[in-house]
């Protein structure tokens, strides 16, 4: 917007929302001086005008954010292989082996300034003893800076912030905290467990009490944990209550549930749904089904069953949303007298659904598989067209015989060796590191090497 002779957008009261043109929509991200006016993330473009009416609005662009985030992520494993991705724009590095207390600044000033360099947007990092005060320091005063947080700091940098500047402190935690006088994290702090049990509970306040103090024992993984549930919702630009739309938009979000746990191999036990009125109270309902399933037509089926008890069929609805819980990844499934005698008819219109899916969820991913070159990627909000890069998925046979396979990124070489392993008791994976700093995940049957899945060299 800039180059064309726009406003730079960071620097005025902003916003960006799915639909720019829909007052309904929501604010996915605000620029500083907008979040100074009180504009927060999640607020309704509506209630946003009426803070600032000469707020600017601009649309999202998903593919763009994916690619600056893939690049982000990138430069951030060049400084340690062990990384967690926390959201697309955040992750936790573990710099304990590449750098101390005394030039953990200069690292991290140096990662910074790379990142803006070669992606051009900047970063605030924040470092730490430990993940909690890393990413309370990444909080500080922004953008591009870098502050510290150690354990010995913890008293004069963070007591003094409020108690919803702790992490993982919610809207109603915090109106509890503060009606019982409890304003700032070092009030958190000083209180005993007692108390702050029967406000938050036992699990909840132990966690607190904890954090308050700046300890946090969890580690930096670099594994991801495997989801516990699964959920999709549509929201409306306009409220609805013809009841045909509304079970198009369920089918619409059933599908989407449905293929997500097909695609990672579970079955669900239970069902969800909700409705969501203008007002923005919610209807919801749960049920549990007599066995786990990832048929689209069956979890679509109680969530019209529970429709009917969830919603009056009169009142106008702004969202709906399905999930699904209780996952497993059992495949054996009960013989029923019963059984619909369309399953078979269900399950094939579920596997052609989930290809058309593939070809346009993963292309970056089907193009090393399958040995194809991806056409130029051009986004309209950068002008020209790059080049994409050819990649190849290429069995060899070295010396040990193990196969070994290549891969433009370490998250497409553990995807593999993950894909490589399942359904398969005795393999297991294990990481290493080659002569050139790159991952290599190498899977093994009872000891015995059988594939390696390696970054390649110029990656």
């Amino acid at each position: 917007m800039v180059r064309e002779g726009g406003p730079d957008i960071r620097l005025v009261p902003s916003v960006v929302s799915g639909d720019p043109g829909d007052r309904r929509s929501i604010i996915t991200a605000a620029s500083i001086p907008a979040k100074k006016l009180g504009i927060k993330t999640a607020t309704p473009v509506t209630m946003a005008l009426r803070t600032c009416p000469s707020l600017v609005i601009v649309g999202g662009d998903w593919t763009w954010y994916k690619q600056c985030s893939e690049g982000f992520i990138a430069i951030c494993r060049r400084y340690s292989p062990v990384l967690q991705q926390f959201s697309i724009d955040e992750c936790f590095i573990d710099m304990t082996l590449r750098c101390s207390q005394e030039n953990a600044v200069s690292v991290a000033t140096r990662l910074k300034d790379e990142i803006k360099a070669r992606l051009g947007f900047t970063v605030n990092v924040g470092v730490g003893s430990n993940k909690l005060l890393a990413k309370m320091a990444s909080d500080f005063e922004k953008p591009d800076k870098v502050h510290t947080l150690w354990e010995s700091e913890v008293q004069e940098k963070m007591w003094p912030l409020g108690v919803r500047d702790l992490l993982w402190v919610g809207k109603k935690t915090e109106e509890r905290l503060t009606a019982y006088g409890i304003r700032t994290i070092g009030d958190l702090a000083r209180l005993s467990l007692g108390p702050l049990t029967r406000l938050v509970g036992r699990k909840f306040a132990l966690q607190l009490h904890e954090n308050a103090n700046g300890r946090d024992d969890s580690p930096v993984e670099t594994e991801v944990a495997e989801a516990k549930s699964y959920s999709a919702e549509r929201t409306f630009s306009q409220d609805l209550v013809d009841p045909k739309d509304i079970d198009r938009a369920l089918f619409y979000v059933a599908c989407i549930v449905a293929h997500r746990i097909r695609r990672d191999d579970f079955r669900a036990s239970t069902v969800s749904m909700f409705v969501k009125y203008k007002d923005f109270s919610v209807s919801q309902k749960q049920t549990s089904l007599a066995q786990p399933t990832d048929v689209t037509a069956v979890i679509l089926n109680e969530a019209r069953r529970m429709l009917v008890e969830a919603w009056d069929g009169v009142t106008p609805l702004r969202q709906v949303g399905l999930g699904v819980s209780k996952l497993t990844h059992e495949s054996a499934l009960q013989m029923s007298l019963f059984e619909d005698p369309k399953m078979e008819y269900y399950r094939e219109w579920d596997r052609q659904y989930d290809e058309q899916r593939a070809l346009a969820e993963d292309a970056r991913m089907l193009a090393y598989e399958r040995r194809v070159t991806l056409p130029p990627v051009e986004n309209p909000s950068r002008g020209a067209a790059q080049p994409a890069q050819q990649h190849s998925r290429r069995p060899a046979a070295p010396k040990d015989d193990a196969l070994v396979f290549t891969y433009p990124s370490g998250e497409a070489a553990l995807l593999a060796a993950k894909k490589a392993i399942k359904g398969h008791p005795t393999y297991r994976f294990q990481r290493r590191r080659q002569d050139n700093g790159a991952d290599c995940f190498e899977v093994l049957d009872d000891g015995k090497l059988i594939e390696r899945h390696c970054v390649s060299e110029g990656a």
